[in-house]
Order: structure tokens, then sequence, then C-alpha cells
């Protein structure tokens, strides 16, 4: 029905088209006489370089020499109904016909559509083309451009017709498809908000066993029994703005320094941070701490080699537990009393996660709205999955694992960029159990600069496709029950990984606009504005301080799908660009505590160090280094797929706008604005 009524359309626009054409040339016979001299005007405006040049006016020579001619001119004689050609032969009056190019003569090369003057004469070969073409700006009907009118004509009603019979229904099935796609996301994002709800009414969190946590936990030395062995990793790369508080952090915390070892794993190629690192851990070897220095000259599997590297020591093996820390992590001082003794009498509890929190969630736009999605992630996503699933994944760091279950499900391995997730599903597939503390929290750094989030996310988002690849059959084998088979492959990797990202970019970025160039597929109003704002509301539930930015955080969702999308591509297909690990950089700001602490040091007395020489080669080799003022050198960068999706999504927003499509039209430009600040790198700090 809808291709019979566009038919009908089609035909009602060519017939209105010749009626316009009769009409036309109708008009042009009327004014054939002023249609001359117009074109005989404009012919020797642009054969004398633009200068409009009127017979008997102009002080040049071409405007003496008409005058003359006009002067001197007899009386017209009367026109004889024959006339001779100049090739010769006499034929009757009528069009001049096509001057024929002499073999060893080139004609005169025109335009494209345009013909030489074979009329009077002329300075140039196409000035009678251009004539035309003024002429018609002009207002006066030519003959030839209605011919290319009627091009024209004929390829948009083959565009119509492709239209309606193959762009229209696929791109209206592609539509569909994404709508329910999203409207399953939308359900999974209010079970988890429900369940989240259903957590805080009925208080339900994880409790350590009694025997851990009684009278041995506040006396020390009454109770070592209640205080296992526990090896501290540490993994760095070239992170010298951090290295200090990361460190002084883990050696202050209240545990019994015989019973815990802290390793610090440096990957830093360059030559002066390690100098630095090394130095800091002899301090505080000095101070008493067990603490070691390790340095891999190869740095094979990035983190992943370089955690399996220090858990092949010898020592290991007289460890019960092993706590990870990123370089940036700075953990409060009771952080192993709040999450070991979970551990106790609980056999099948592999892994005690803790949360994040954040030094500089209020240092510009961006980290405010990573703080959003982060806390989405802890207080709702991991804190439901490890209440009811006994499931997540888990961060990489500010986690504490049993040594025997890294050991069980195959210890760290380099296949992927995301090593942290890779050893929970194998672990999950061996039957271990996780717990996720929810109030226990773990002071770090977000990225301050989209270049550094955007590598970040990149990252998070190629790993679990590559994973996913590598692990399917892994689980379809594996011997727990259905339903975690089907939370696992659904729910965990296909609907959060791969799903979402997919529908966020496909709809929102491609369909939406589309629907503006092609209106036989159509995107209801409820899918672009009201089922968005509320999964937005319901996102920045955990963090309301930030509702003021719900309409920033929905735009910069939708702009950040591109590198989602981008990095889920690359990770599904290994592409080049899915093993690429780069380091989050980091500003090296601290936390309140550490600020507190830092006055209370400075009105103690400090600690003597005997025969503490600094490393004058590492100081020297360092204040050798060229200073750069910061300030100059830092830009901003250009990201071309943002910036081409903004032209696309603004183009859209004008297009809305002629077909009076109100929100629509204020979706398209806002989120069209929101690509352009991103690719223009005008969000965030910029890079150096």
């Amino acid at each position: 029905m809808m291709t019979t009524m566009i038919h009908a359309l089609m035909r009602a626009h060519l017939a209105e088209q010749k009626r316009h054409d009769r009409q036309s040339r109708t008009e042009t016979e009327k004014n054939r006489p002023a249609y001359a001299a117009a074109v005989k005007s404009l012919f020797f405006q642009f054969a004398n370089g633009g200068e409009r040049v009127k017979t008997g006016e102009g002080t040049g020579r071409t405007g003496r020499r008409t005058a003359r001619r006009a002067s001197s001119r007899a009386p017209p004689r009367p026109r004889s109904p024959w006339r001779r050609p100049r090739g010769g032969g006499w034929r009757r009056a009528g069009p001049t016909p096509t001057r024929r190019r002499h073999p060893g003569r080139r004609a005169p090369r025109c335009a494209p559509g345009s013909t030489a003057s074979s009329g009077a004469s002329s300075s140039s070969p196409c000035s009678s083309s251009r004539a035309d073409v003024a002429a018609h700006a002009q207002g006066w009907h030519l003959v030839g451009l209605e011919d290319v009118e009627g091009l024209f004509a004929a390829a948009y009603g083959a565009w119509m017709r492709a239209r309606a019979v193959y762009l229209g229904p696929a791109l209206q099935f592609l539509t569909n498809a994404c709508v329910v796609l999203f409207m399953i996301q939308s359900a999974d994002r209010l079970i988890l908000c429900l369940g989240c709800f259903w957590i805080k009414l009925r208080g339900i969190k994880p409790v350590p066993n009694v025997a851990a946590a009684g009278k041995g936990a506040d006396d020390v030395e009454a109770g070592l029994e209640f205080f296992p062995m526990v090896l501290v990793q540490i993994p760095m790369c070239n992170e010298k703005e951090v290295y200090q508080q990361s460190i002084g952090a883990v050696c202050n915390l209240d545990w019994p320094r015989s019973n815990f070892l802290v390793q610090v794993l440096d990957d830093s190629d360059d030559v002066v941070t390690s100098a630095l690192i090394k130095e800091e851990v002899e301090k505080w070897q000095r101070e008493g701490v067990r603490i070691l220095y390790r340095h891999r000259v190869i740095r094979d599997g990035y983190k992943a080699g370089n955690l399996k590297s220090a858990m092949n020591c010898s020592y290991v093996k007289d460890y019960e537990f092993v706590v990870i820390f990123d370089a940036d992590f700075q953990p409060q001082e009771d952080f192993l009393k709040l999450t070991v003794p979970h551990f106790k009498g609980k056999e099948d509890v592999g892994l005690v996660q803790a949360r994040w929190s954040f030094v500089n969630k209020d240092e510009n736009l961006l980290t405010r709205l990573q703080n959003i999605n982060l806390c989405f992630h802890f207080e709702v996503e991991q804190q439901v999955n490890g209440a009811f699933l006994n499931f997540f994944g888990f961060n990489g760091t500010a986690g504490v694992w049993r040594i025997k279950a890294l050991e069980d499900s195959g210890g760290w391995m380099e296949r992927t960029t995301v090593e942290d997730m890779d050893i929970a599903v194998r672990a999950h597939l061996k039957g271990w159990k996780f717990l996720y503390l929810n109030d226990v929290e773990c002071q770090c750094e977000l990225p301050e600069s989209y270049e550094a989030y955007r590598k970040q996310q990149h990252r998070w988002h190629s790993g679990p496709m590559q994973l996913f690849r590598l692990c399917f059959m892994d689980i379809i084998r594996s011997k727990i029950g259905f339903w975690k088979k089907f939370n696992l492959i659904f729910l965990f990797f296909l609907l959060r990984k791969l799903i979402l990202p997919f529908y966020s970019f496909t709809l929102f970025c491609v369909i939406l606009p589309m629907t503006m160039f092609a209106p036989e597929a159509e995107l209801p109003a409820w899918v672009v504005c009201y089922i968005p704002a509320t999964m937005s509301l319901l996102n920045i539930l955990p963090a309301p301080k930030s509702f003021p930015f719900i309409v920033p955080y929905l735009l910069f969702e939708n702009t950040m799908s591109v590198t989602k999308f981008n990095a889920m591509i690359s990770g599904l297909f290994q592409l080049g660009s899915a093993y690429e690990w780069v380091v989050t950089k980091k500003s090296g700001r601290s936390s309140e505590g550490d600020l507190v602490a830092l006055v209370e040091n400075e009105k103690q007395p400090k600690h003597q160090r005997v025969g503490s020489a600094p490393n004058l080669e590492s100081l020297a080799k360092e204040e050798s280094r060229p200073k750069v003022d910061p300030q100059k050198k830092k830009h901003n960068r250009l990201y071309r797929k943002e910036l081409a999706l903004s032209f696309l999504l603004l183009t859209a927003a004008a297009r809305s706008l002629l077909s009076v499509q109100g929100i629509h039209f204020y979706f398209l430009l806002f989120q069209g604005v929101s690509f352009l600040l991103v690719g223009l790198d005008l969000i965030g700090e910029q890079v150096e």
C-alpha cells in the first residue's frame, strides 16, 4: 500500500513538473525580445571581464568603436528570407547551424554542459555559456537548463523508488531490532535498580565471621592466628606522579608487619622513574616495612605478565592471600581488617572486592560524568550481582584474592587486555564465590583528559569481546548450572558488553539521523526522549549530587558510544587496535586523608634517616632533563569520527526542522553539538 501511494505521489509530481515546463516555455516566447537584450548585455559584460558595456557608452576602445559603428550605420534593409552562411551556399533563414571544426584546429574547451559561442565576436570561447548561466540566475528560463531539470527530476524519482523499495524497509527493520534490544537493556537496568533498592530496604550485606572479628582483631599480640599471611602487590609502569602516595598508603596499613609483605612491581622503561621508585622502597625498608622492589627488563604481557612473574617467586607459597592495588590507589589503614575476615570460615570464597572512590570527581565536567557511571557500576551492578549471584567482574584492583583460588583457576594469563575479568570468569567456572563490600572504599583517580579516558574505555570494551571469543566453549562445557551459564553468556557478555554499545551507537548516531532523510522509517518519540531520560535518571540515583548533569550525561554517553562500538568490533574480530595497551595518565592528586596525615606528620618529630644518602645519580639525571613549560605543551586534538558524526547530526537536525519534528530536532541539535565539543577536544583537560 505504501509503495502504491509513493508511486501516485511521483506521478503527480511529474505531471506538475510538465505543466510548469509548458508554462515556462510560454513565458519565454512572450519575453523573447527582452530575453535577447538581457543575454546580449550579459554577453558583453562577461566578454569584457565583468564590466558591463552598452552601445555608445564607455571611454575604452570597445565603447568608442561601438559608438562609431552605431552612428555610421545605415538604416536596416528589409530582411531577406534567404541568407548566405559562412561556409558558402544559400539556405533559407532559420536557426544558425552548428559550426564545424576545421580538421587541423582544436575546438575551444568549455566547462561541462556549456557550448562555444557561434555568434558575434567574443573574447572567450565560453562567454555565451556563462551568459546563459547568468541569465538563468536572473530568472530567464532556458531550454537547455530545462533538460537538466528533467534529469534532476528523473534522478530524484529514482531515489524515491530506491528509498521506498529498498532503503525504507531495511532501515525500519534495523530500527525495530534496535528498539527491541533497547527495551531489553532498559528492563535489565530497571531490574538491577529494583535489586539495589531491595538490598537497601532489607539491609543485605556480607557479614564477616565472628571468630575473625573477635578480640583478636583489637589485640594484635594476643591473636596472631586471626591475622593470616597477606601479600600486597603494587604493579606500576612509568607512573612518576603517584608512586610515592600509593607506596606510602600501603606501607601504613594496620596489619602486623611480620604477617604481610609488599611487592612493588615496576615495569617502567624510564630510568629516572625506576630510580625514584627504588629509592622510595629503600626508604620504607629502613623504616622496618617488609617491602621488595622488582623490576622487569622484558615487559611481556603488560600487567598480567607482571603479576604472573611476581606470583612465581618462591616465597609466595608462604602466603594465603594476595591484595592488588594499582599505582594510583590509596587504601585506608584498616583496609585489610575490613576485608580479610570475610574469608574466615568460608572456604569457597575466592575474592573480596572493595568499592572505589575518587579524589578528583569534581575536577571538571569529564570527571563528574565518569563519577556518575562508576557510582552506578559499584552501587548497583556490583552490589546486586555479588548479593544474589556471588559473581561479578573483578575490577583489577582494591580486591583480596585467595591464592588457592588463583592457582586453581590457572593463574594470570596475558591473552587479553582485561586480565582481571579473565581470572574472574575462570574462577567462577571453577565454583569460587565472590563477595562485594560496598561500605569499604579505596580512593583513586579518574582520567582528567578525554584522550586518557578514551584509551581506557577502548581497553575496557575491546577486552571483554576478546575474552568472550576465547572462553565461550569453556562456559558451555563447564559444570555450573544452566542459569549461571545464561547469566554469564547473555547478561554479562552479550547484553552489557556487546549489545549496549551496539544499539547505543546504531540507534542514536546512525538510524535517528537517517530517518530525517528517509521518512519511510519512523523512530517513535518515546524511544528518542522519554526512555533514555528515564534510564539516565536511574543511572544518576547512586550519585544524587550529580543530578544537574543529567542532560550532559545522556549526551556524553551517546557520544562515547562511537569509541565503545569501535572497541567492541576490534575485540570481536581481533583487529589491530584490540591489543592496544596504554597506561592511563595520572595527575598525582592526594586525598583529604593524605593531606590531614601530612599536616599531622609535620607537627611530629621526623624520623632520622641514618646512613640514607639520596641517589645522586638519578637526581642528576632528573635535573639534567630539559624543563618545558607545561602550559606550552598542552594542546587540543581533533577526532575525525566525532567531527564527521557531528556534521551528520547537525545536518539531520536542520532537515528535521524543515519537517517540523520538534523532539527529534532538539535531540539531534544537542547531540550534534556534543559530538562537536568532543571532536574538538573541548571537554576535560588538554593532553601533553
